[in-house]
């Protein structure tokens, strides 16, 4: 299955409203991660918190009780910036 909806030049969905799970996983599989409830576990933890209008940063998924940092680098060896891409929000303003 190819992504079939708008993204930004950096690959993140243009609009959150369509995300899915499905494109959640073709987005991480583009990255070669195999999503696990755990993966999963921690994209919903991150769509919790863009929906309640808290950003998004390191300290915060350190805080999140979901994950702690070597975990959340295990599942997501580029952190941020490819955890939010799958979990269909904005790239974090500190992300580079």
């Amino acid at each position: 299955m190819s992504i079939d909806v708008k993204r930004t030049d950096e690959g993140y969905l243009a609009n959150f409203s369509d995300w899915n799970k499905e494109i959640g996983n073709e987005i991480a599989k583009e990255d070669e991660i195999e999503m696990t409830d755990k993966h999963w576990e921690v994209i919903t933890w991150i769509q919790e918190q863009i929906k309640l209008g808290k950003a998004l940063s390191i300290r915060s998924i350190k805080k999140s009780g979901v994950v702690d940092i070597k975990e959340f680098y295990k599942l997501f060896p580029r952190g941020l910036k490819i955890s939010t891409k799958i979990a269909g929000v904005e790239k974090p303003k500190g992300c580079i």
